[in-house]
């Protein structure tokens, strides 16, 4: 007999190997589909706010929970901050309208636009590094949710995203980090998935 999964909430026994089969087809189903290949259809707020409520199921060390998220319903009012924020930033030589213009037009295509960060606890003896890890969980969460609602997203560390300007902007601390850029919308088509090299090249089974 094959072991089963109790559900509470809906009062039915599932097999487990249903459940990992699931779990695995959203896995591998994921991808990253930029911003501009969105097609403008706008995302239900409550399939935003489901989305949200996985990334709060991430693991976390001594329970800091440290995912904070700002959730832009309208993106381009965002894109035109995220543009001038980096206008404001890029004085003189270093500036190129076309990076500006490609801020401004980002959201153009996109439903939601949600700012992900990593709010540092007050425990010291949790690590930085453990807080990106978690943060970044809880992204994960949120992308394979999306999937699972055939809602396409984008994690993106470009533009300013990864500068202080930005974390400033917002309203965090010096010992916080923007994680990324979410963008959420909806698809006509996917990339296809691909890896460079099988997972047996990756492993090592010890005895």
């Amino acid at each position: 007999m094959r072991p089963v999964h109790f559900d509470q909430d809906a009062f039915i026994f599932t097999p487990m190997d249903t459940i990992f089969s699931a779990i695995t087809n959203i896995i591998k189903k994921r991808r990253s589909v930029k911003a501009q290949a969105m097609n403008g259809n706008k995302i239900p707020n409550g399939h935003i706010a489901a989305i949200l409520e996985l990334a709060n199921w991430a693991p976390t060390h001594g329970y800091t929970e440290p995912w904070r998220f700002v959730i832009y319903e309208n993106p381009t009012a965002f894109c035109l901050q995220h543009a001038e924020l980096y206008k404001q930033n890029s004085l003189g030589d270093n500036f190129i309208p076309a990076i500006y213009d490609n801020l401004l037009h980002q959201g153009d295509k996109v439903s939601h636009i949600i700012i992900a960060v990593m709010k540092r606890g007050d425990l010291p003896k949790i690590l930085p590094f453990e807080e990106i890890a978690s943060s970044s969980c809880a992204i994960q969460n949120m992308l394979l949710g999306a999937t699972a609602l055939n809602i396409a997203s984008f994690w993106s560390t470009g533009g300013m995203a990864l500068k202080p300007a930005l974390k400033e902007f917002l309203g965090f601390g010096g010992e916080d980090n923007v994680m990324g850029i979410l963008y959420f919308g909806y698809a006509d088509e996917y990339p296809e998935g691909k890896r460079n090299t099988e997972i047996e090249e990756k492993i090592t089974w010890v005895k």
